[in-house]
């Protein structure tokens, strides 16, 4: 302490100097406008920097999390592929892929260009279009789970409305077999979803996983929508509503999957027949 005292009274010109310059400078940049914008606009920029670099930082890290995600999905994709087909293929694959006689579905990869979840109808921007074999009405999906519906296609882009869409309905059904029914969002919560009207006859129970059913012409059967969070009992209909967790972080998207159902020409031939009488 002694020392400290020595060195300010052998200083003391120097440290009332500095003591005076901090306190003119302060009273400049704090009652001058323009040399409090010029402080101003250089704190933004530091500041900015600071932050576009720790941005890069944590997309850095967290490319292994991503690289692991698509890794597993690729993974499940091949010990699944049989679901992709109308029969069991026990032939060796000599056309190309998407060509193969029996395939209904295959998958093509999209990255995620922008994403919404605030809003009451939701839409996610993927760079895939008309040009690479995307159509509307495709379904499109991640790695984790049911994303939504192609509405729109350009050329190298498509628009997608998002499961966290007011309009937006998927026929699920309970992985274990039962409980059939249509899965929405409520608008509220981004993370859950809701099964509604599922007859009390149904076991379900916290943790059943919902996922997509063998009647939808859009998705694969069996892809996971979400899991059983809550059930609640409606008494006006006597019926179960689930809130079903989204198996999907809709905030964190950034890879996804365009559905390709490769029956759906002809699915549809048949359907508008069965609809026009004179056909």
């Amino acid at each position: 302490m002694n020392i400290i005292l020595l060195l300010i009274r052998r200083n003391v010109t120097l440290v009332i100097f500095l003591a005076l310059q901090a306190l003119s400078l302060t009273m400049l940049f704090r009652f001058n406008r323009y040399h409090k914008s010029i402080v101003s606009a250089l704190y933004n920029e530091m500041a900015g920097s600071v932050n576009l670099r720790y941005d890069g930082i944590l997309r850095y890290f967290s490319l292994r999390a991503q690289n692991e995600e698509l890794l597993r999905q690729n993974t499940r994709l091949l010990n699944e592929l049989r679901s992709n087909f109308d029969r069991p293929d026990t032939a060796r694959l000599t056309a190309p892929l998407g060509k193969e006689p029996d395939r209904r579905f295959l998958f093509l990869p999209a990255k995620v260009i922008s994403n919404q979840v605030s809003a009451r109808k939701n839409y996610i921007l993927l760079h895939r279009g008309a040009a690479q074999g995307v159509a509307v009405n495709m379904a499109v999906v991640s790695p984790a789970g049911v994303v939504g519906t192609v509405v729109q296609t350009s050329p190298n882009m498509c628009l997608a409305m998002s499961l966290l869409h007011a309009q937006s309905k998927v026929v699920a059904v309970l992985k274990k077999g039962s409980g059939f029914g249509e899965v929405f969002w409520d608008g509220l919560d981004p993370r859950f979803l809701t099964l509604a009207k599922l007859p009390q006859t149904v076991r379900v129970s916290r943790g059943d996983t919902v996922v997509t059913s063998s009647y939808s012409d859009k998705y694969p059967p069996g892809y996971i929508i979400g899991v059983v969070d809550k059930v609640m009992n409606d008494q006006g209909t006597n019926t179960y509503n689930l809130r079903v967790q989204s198996a999907v972080e809709f905030q964190s998207l950034q890879h996804a999957f365009v559905v390709a159902n490769l029956q759906a020409i002809e699915m549809d031939s048949l359907t508008r027949k069965l609809q026009d009488p004179n056909d």
